[in-house]
């Protein structure tokens, strides 16, 4: 019988925990659901802008712009934290 290389009972030990991800499928939802709630709060963001440079708009500063999407932003961003700190084995 040969007598195995400490290198070789390294390389066992790493090859056994190739194929598990690092968070569990619920996990992996709820990154998502927060992901989707960041990218709505940012499409609200976006527009209100005026064609002609000389001409103020005053539709920039509605509570969409202002209230509604830094808020989704934000909650989108405590889903993600979340998400990241759930227990995936529940």
């Amino acid at each position: 019988m040969s007598k195995k290389k400490k290198s070789d009972l390294s390389n066992s030990k790493t090859t056994k925990h190739k194929g598990e991800f690092l968070f569990g499928k619920r996990n992996y939802m709820i990154m998502l659901i927060g992901l989707l709630v960041i990218a709505l709060g940012f499409i609200l963001m976006a527009g209100g802008g005026s064609d002609d440079p000389a001409v103020f708009n005053e539709e920039i500063y509605n509570f969409r712009r202002i209230r509604l999407a830094p808020t989704l932003v934000l909650i989108g961003f405590a889903i993600e934290i979340y998400a990241i700190l759930a227990n995936p084995k529940k």
